[in-house]
């Protein structure tokens, strides 16, 4: 703190005498001589409270603050937030599992688990075929659903489309494509 004061002060009174500003050997002179206080006071009036005061004391600051806006401010009807939840949910899943994956598979040779390419295909490969057709949707949807939601954002953002009749028609449309599009991926 005194460093910063004594480099501020310095500064100052180079500024003040403009034919001293290039000279950096009167830096040092400067801030040395310089008159420094590093004490602050300020007057400070307190006083003892009880529990009850000190509530109704709160209370009534609380009544100041503004209220903030919540999820129950928007009509239902007028707002569309599946596809934002919806792509928050599937980023964050997608997030999630690939930590968690990137984790156990440098912790596998210490615990003495198999995470290798060919131990994972040989496993999924005993798998029954509804097993590994719902493993199968459960990775494709939210992966396309999340990409195609994404290119959607992105429109949002260069304003295209953003008009309350697009934006119901295209979420459907959403659903829709990244459903048919995930159980294409399933049959491949």
């Amino acid at each position: 703190m005194i460093a910063q004061r004594l480099g501020t002060t310095a500064l100052r009174r180079v500024t003040a005498a403009p034919q001293n500003a290039f000279f950096t050997q009167n830096l040092a002179r400067l801030a040395l001589t310089s008159n420094l206080s590093t004490t602050q006071s300020r007057a400070v009036a307190t006083q003892k409270l009880t529990a009850e005061d000190a509530r109704a004391l709160l209370d009534a600051q609380r009544l100041k603050r503004p209220v903030a806006p919540h999820l129950e401010i928007y009509d239902k009807k007028q707002t569309f937030f599946t596809g934002s939840i919806w792509q928050r949910f599937t980023g964050a899943g997608f997030t999630g599992l690939l930590y968690g994956y990137s984790i156990a598979y440098l912790a596998a040779p210490l615990i003495g688990w198999h995470l290798e390419s060919a131990s994972l295909v040989a496993a999924f490969a005993g798998l029954p075929v509804a097993v590994k057709a719902g493993a199968k949707f459960l990775v494709a949807w939210p992966f396309v659903f999340h990409l195609f939601n994404g290119v959607r954002h992105a429109a949002y953002d260069m304003a295209w489309g953003f008009n309350k009749r697009v934006i119901v028609r295209s979420g459907w449309y959403l659903w829709g494509a990244s459903i048919v599009a995930s159980l294409g991926l399933l049959l491949l």
